[in-house]
């Protein structure tokens, strides 16, 4: 089994009229919720905002123990990816796995102010045109 996972991670944010703007470090988690099972890591890769490879994690792959996790760290400072930064993970499990929990925490400072927030990871999935989403019409709405 594989699953490619897409995480948002936000290394700069604007605030107030959007002129002013805060970085923030960005923490990658990824978390192996099997008690019995290893999680194979096969690709931790950071995007920019343009989609562009800014940082490949893993040289080669990484099991991780069951109940195990591994972090990516972004420091502060780090500008080279922007606003649209992200990462994508590739995972692989030999049979049924549980799904490991895979998320960026980000956080930064301005004056006494202290911004933290996180951001889950989403599989990345191909949706086939004759799945239209539900959009709140209930499942047999026309």
């Amino acid at each position: 089994m594989r699953r490619t996972v897409y995480v948002p991670a936000y290394s700069t944010i604007r605030m107030m009229n959007g002129r002013s703007r805060i970085d923030l470090a960005a923490t990658l988690s990824i978390h192996n919720t099997s008690q019995e099972k290893p999680l194979l890591l096969e690709r931790v890769d950071y995007h920019d905002t343009g989609g562009e490879l800014v940082q490949a994690y893993l040289d080669s792959p990484v099991a991780l123990k069951p109940l195990g996790t591994i972090e990516m760290f972004v420091a502060r400072e780090d500008r080279r990816a922007g606003m649209g930064a992200n990462f994508v993970v590739d995972w692989a499990a030999d049979g049924p796995i549980s799904e490991p929990v895979i998320e960026a925490v980000m956080i930064g400072t301005q004056g006494n102010a202290t911004y933290s927030f996180v951001s889950p990871g989403r599989p990345a999935r191909i949706v086939h045109p004759d799945e239209e989403p539900d959009r709140g019409r209930g499942l047999h709405a026309p």
